[in-house]
């Protein structure tokens, strides 16, 4: 018999000069175990011993002790509508969009927060103290959706941080008065440009998409963030105009490509040639692979293409590659907890991540390497970082991976804002 109690407690507003102590922490890349000092809010002191801290004790029993995790890609406004929509039958990214235009027409504020909030909740509870939402910004749903994950924002906002992505996923040019709305988005709150400069109708668009994105990016001096190429037909070329407008309009290490799924279709030449650009540019790269697994290559016969980008390939060239839940019960996937551990271990399957380095990798994968697409401030676990951490009950990275562990504590600016609890009794 298997007994898991987990509690969800939520941060006090106010100010934070509260001591925690954390005894018997495992920290990775480190033999043995430490305790780590925690004075307002932040990391005072780590060493193999620390003795008379006034606060709070917390026994870690030696397990894996982490800064929190990040999830640099999701949609929160979509979220949790799987069961009042009609099915996707074909399974394809096509009509997962349409599904939800009729959806869009009639969004509420306090429904798009209560669906929202729930992933929130499970995303705390699992460890993760960051997000980054993209939200839909057309001429279906208007503004309604970002109203809505901005309420979501402000609820939460002493928990969790929360970056808004305006995105156009009916395309730009091709939904008249949409690049209109992106401005306005902007001035109502949100934090990043997003795009989706495949979804126009030819190439020219694609391009004439790429650079209105730059030109607000420049005007609030914000980072760009877009969906670029989620397709296995190689025709496909987007990736090569974000990272050339990039690199023409200064933007270097300030541009994410989420998905880059055609990546993975076009010839070896060719993908060669454009992750030399990416990286040149310095665009983040953010694979979904537990959407796109469903999702591409819905036409194929056997061999049925994988639908991730070339991950290795990415950080084999140096290029910093994160990834994302994506989705949640909605039109496009109908899994999804919001558990960064629970996509870690099919990132690591799909993208044959299995030699120790490469183990270690998709553990930074969702901490250090997101970060550098958030830019968090006071990020990590030294002395000084803001103490933003997660107890796993595993021993190890490769266990936290594998086995799904539960999060034992999870800590917030020296709170502790969840707690899991486990008691398992064997009858043999």
């Amino acid at each position: 018999m298997l007994r898991r109690t987990q509690t969800y407690n939520k941060v006090l507003t106010g100010g934070n000069d509260m001591q925690l102590l954390i005894q018997n922490a495992r920290l990775r890349g480190r033999d043995g175990t430490v305790d780590i000092q925690i004075e307002n809010g932040r990391i005072k002191r780590i060493a193999p011993k620390i003795e008379g801290v006034q606060g709070e004790i917390i026994d870690a029993r030696g397990k894996l002790t982490t800064p929190s995790l990040i999830d640099p890609h999701i949609h929160l406004d979509k979220v949790n509508v799987f069961d009042v929509v009609r099915p996707n039958k074909s399974g394809t990214l096509k009509e997962a969009i349409e599904i939800l235009w009729d959806q869009k027409r009639i969004y509420t504020v306090d429904d798009i927060v209560a669906r929202g909030e729930d992933v929130v909740k499970k995303a705390i509870k699992n460890g993760t103290l960051a997000i980054r939402t993209h939200v839909d910004v057309d001429t279906i749903g208007g503004l309604r959706p970002l109203e809505g994950v901005l309420a979501l924002r402000e609820k939460y906002k002493n928990v969790i941080d929360i970056q808004i992505v305006a995105f156009p996923q009916e395309g730009i040019v091709k939904d008249p008065g949409c690049d209109k709305l992106m401005w306005e988005a902007m001035e109502a709150g949100a934090d990043v440009v997003g795009g989706m400069p495949a979804n126009e109708n030819c190439p020219a668009d694609s391009l004439a998409h790429v650079k209105l994105c730059f030109d607000i990016a420049e005007k609030y001096n914000a980072e760009i963030d877009m969906h670029v190429d989620e397709t296995d037909d190689p025709f496909y070329r987007t990736l090569e105009m974000v990272a050339d407008e990039t690199l023409a309009r200064g933007w270097q290490n300030r541009v994410t490509a989420g998905h880059t799924c055609a990546l993975a279709a076009y010839d070896d030449h060719y993908a060669s040639y454009v992750i030399d650009k990416v990286k040149k540019a310095g665009v983040h790269i953010i694979t979904n692979p537990v959407t796109n697994l469903m999702l591409q290559g819905r036409g194929d016969k056997q061999p049925i293409r994988r639908g991730i980008t070339r991950v290795k390939e990415l950080l084999a060239a140096g290029v910093n590659v994160s990834y994302g839940q994506d989705c949640v019960k909605d039109t496009f996937y109908p899994y999804g907890s919001g558990d960064m551990l629970q996509v870690a271990n099919v990132v690591a399957h799909a993208a044959q991540m299995s030699l120790p380095d490469e183990i270690e990798k998709v553990y930074d994968m969702i901490t250090y390497d997101a970060n550098r697409i958030l830019k968090l401030d006071g990020y990590g676990i030294e002395e000084g970082c803001r103490a933003n951490l997660v107890i796993v009950n595993a021993d190890d990275a490769r266990d936290a991976i594998r086995l799904n562990p539960e999060r034992l504590y999870v800590i917030r600016d020296g709170r502790v804002v969840a707690k899991t609890a486990v008691d398992t009794q064997l009858f043999l």
